[in-house]
């Protein structure tokens, strides 16, 4: 990969400190759809209880989102991302210690804030330390390799199960977040806030989100981003699982199988765009040729699902 301000060595580093932390956001995030049988035996859960589960967890990664981008360009990538992770790990150790719903509920609140700059915060550091080839293909294989925590959230984590049992799995979890805050700590160059440009003919540009929000580009792919990338994440990590046992008649293990391959499916197809997506772009077939090719064909499939039930 080739860098742009970072040297080639220096760029790689900083790439896999990065998706170190990213790999294990996204492995937390989608545990909870192979630990459903297990939580909802342990604590009598029903689904809405699930759903509250996955829901607090966006709920706290949602929530930091709107003053996330201020404090990413004002105090960098590593720093930022450091003090989120401090989170994710206390939310890890809550989620671990529960002893009913709440504390489980609140341990997930905690560990979606926690890891809610494990994308974004790579996203911005890379817009200034890698040329734009680079970006593309970096920001590709970070979704990769959010894809890999998926995969690594299904088939191994079931197996661990019998072994280890589900709260020493969230100790361990705990654990491995630190050391991503170490590699984080050591190898993310520090961050300089950018300055105006001098020339005062060049208007400021105007503060705040309404710039964002009125914007109409903004406006047509904002219910893009609500429903179809919130509906695949809603069913990706939690109602997959539990569909595929109640509906299709699955075991747990079968249905941990059944996730194992949707992730796989999304960790190469990541991994396919971050290496057609210069070539693509060179001939004309930006993302929004791409997406109003794509989202016809993907809401066939879903009505497919829909329509084969078991």
């Amino acid at each position: 990969m080739s860098a742009g301000v970072l040297p080639r060595r220096m760029a790689v580093i900083v790439f896999l400190a990065f998706a170190f932390a990213y790999f294990l956001s996204a492995l937390l995030r989608a545990v909870t759809a192979t630990l459903a049988p297990t939580l909802s035996q342990e604590f009598t859960l029903h689904a809405s209880d699930l759903g509250l589960l996955a829901g607090g967890y966006f709920l706290g990664f949602s929530a930091t989102q709107l003053p996330l981008g201020t404090w990413l360009d004002r105090h960098g990538p590593q720093k930022v991302l450091l003090g989120f992770l401090g989170v994710a790990v206390a939310g890890c150790l809550v989620f671990s210690k529960a002893t009913g719903f709440s504390g489980l509920l609140a341990g997930r609140v905690l560990c979606g804030a926690g890891v809610s700059a494990c994308l974004m915060a790579p996203l911005t550091g890379y817009r200034r330390w890698f040329d734009p080839t680079a970006q593309m293909r970096a920001n590709s294989w970070m979704l990769m390799t959010g894809s890999l925590g998926m995969v690594a959230s299904t088939l191994p984590v079931q197996w661990a199960l019998p072994l280890m049992g589900w709260r020493p799995l969230f100790w361990g979890l705990a654990v491995l977040i630190g050391v991503a805050m170490v590699g984080i700590a050591l190898w993310v160059p520090r961050w300089h806030a950018a300055l105006p440009a001098p020339d005062a003919t060049v208007p400021p540009a105007p503060g705040g989100y309404g710039v964002v929000w009125r914007h109409p580009y903004f406006q047509r792919m904002a219910p893009l981003g609500f429903f179809v990338y919130g509906g695949m994440v809603a069913m990706q990590t939690l109602w997959a699982g539990p569909w595929m046992q109640q509906v299709a008649g699955y075991s747990a293990l079968e249905s941990a199988v059944g996730l194992f391959w949707i992730n796989v499916a999304m960790l190469c197809t990541f991994w396919t765009w971050g290496m057609v997506n210069p070539w693509l772009l060179r001939r004309g077939l930006g993302a929004d040729r791409l997406i109003l090719a794509g989202l016809p064909l993907s809401l066939l499939i879903l009505l497919a699902i829909i329509i084969a039930g078991p």
